[in-house]
């Protein structure tokens, strides 16, 4: 019998509920037979509390070997000179693309049979951080400035990006979303770009072009018009957050950072630090992250089949935990899944 080579993935558990669930993830990953081998790094305020900086280098050398990383959620210390450890991380990989599906797998979900994708540029506009106080008058914070920044370099791999993306998942739609009709230098650059790239791809996918704050009430109404939305940084995190509300909240979105030199996978949700230590917290946000990095692994075979005992735990009502009405523990939702999955021969 041939072992298939393990592949080496950093695991970072995070802070709050991080721990729990991303010992409930590597326990289903494990029984679905992942070829994984983990190195276990740390960050946040867990890193902060025991090397005394919330990314350390010792984290950042680990990803730079393996090329691949799953995350759970990160606090960002007060006071550490960090904006955020994450956008840290994407800054210093170069993660330019973030991937944020939005599947409905949840029975009570307000909307049923949604299946969308927000591709979002990582790197800049508002997010860059370029920002400053101006003083005036004897007060030395009397107004405060921030740069958008939007570049062509970065507006051109983005939208490139989501077109490779809808070819390679056999999607049918890109929909550029912007504001090109207020903000006419910045976004107008995005727009211009965007309708540019688009046009290599004339005949293999369709384009279409929509202002930010029309998509959002478009994605309320009727959010199957949508396929794939690429949109700059500040739009595509409230966007993403708003169809993950579509499937059930932020409970069921995984998040994917892509760049050339690395890729991490993430629970796009918070540490909940008020539930850290009760076993009690959903891993399903997590687990979802997992499937997105065995695809990247060309794992998708695995993939597959946690989704599908996953999708029929959560049909079935199996073990539901707080956050979905029940009383189940975090572990206990873990073997529910891992049950389903010996069920189908995994």
């Amino acid at each position: 019998m041939t072992t298939k080579p393990l592949h080496d993935v950093v695991l970072i558990p995070g802070d709050g509920i991080g721990p729990e669930i991303a010992e409930a993830t590597v326990a289903i990953l494990e029984a679905a037979g992942a070829p994984i081998r983990w190195r276990e790094c740390l960050g946040g305020v867990t890193a902060m509390e025991t090397v005394g900086e919330p990314l350390p280098q010792a984290t950042l050398e680990a990803i730079e070997a393996t090329g691949v990383a799953l995350k759970g959620p990160l606090t960002t210390p007060i006071g550490s000179g960090f904006r955020s450890v994450n956008v840290a991380l994407r800054k210093h990989f170069d993660l330019y693309a973030n991937v944020r599906p939005a599947v409905t797998i949840l029975p009570a979900a307000r909307y049923q049979d949604v299946d969308l994708v927000i591709v979002r540029e990582n790197t800049e506009g508002l997010y860059a951080g370029i920002e400053h106080f101006i003083g005036m008058e004897n007060d030395p914070r009397a107004v405060a400035e921030s740069v958008m920044l939007i570049t062509r370099y970065g507006s051109r791999r983005i939208v490139r990006f989501a077109f490779e993306y809808a070819l390679a998942h056999d999607r049918r739609l890109v929909t550029l979303v912007h504001k090109a009709n207020i903000l006419k230098y910045t976004q107008g650059l995005f727009l211009e770009v965007g309708r540019n790239v688009a046009a290599e791809y004339e005949g293999r996918v369709e384009f279409d072009e929509k202002i930010v704050d029309a998509t959002a009430m478009q994605l309320a109404l009727d959010p199957y018009r949508f396929d794939v939305i690429v949109t700059e940084n500040m739009f595509g995190d409230i966007l993403s957050d708003q169809v993950a509300g579509l499937i059930g909240g932020l409970g069921f979105a995984p998040g994917a950072n892509l760049g050339e030199r690395a890729a991490i996978f993430e629970a796009v949700h918070g540490s909940a630090p008020d539930i850290a230590g009760q076993g009690i917290a959903n891993p399903t946000s997590l687990l979802l992250a997992g499937c997105l990095l065995l695809d990247h692994l060309e794992e998708g075979e695995v993939a597959a089949r946690i989704r599908a005992a996953l999708h029929r735990t959560l049909q079935e009502g199996a073990a539901y935990t707080p956050d979905l009405g029940g009383s189940a523990r975090t572990a206990e939702f873990a073997g529910a899944v891992i049950e389903r999955l010996e069920d189908t021969g995994a």
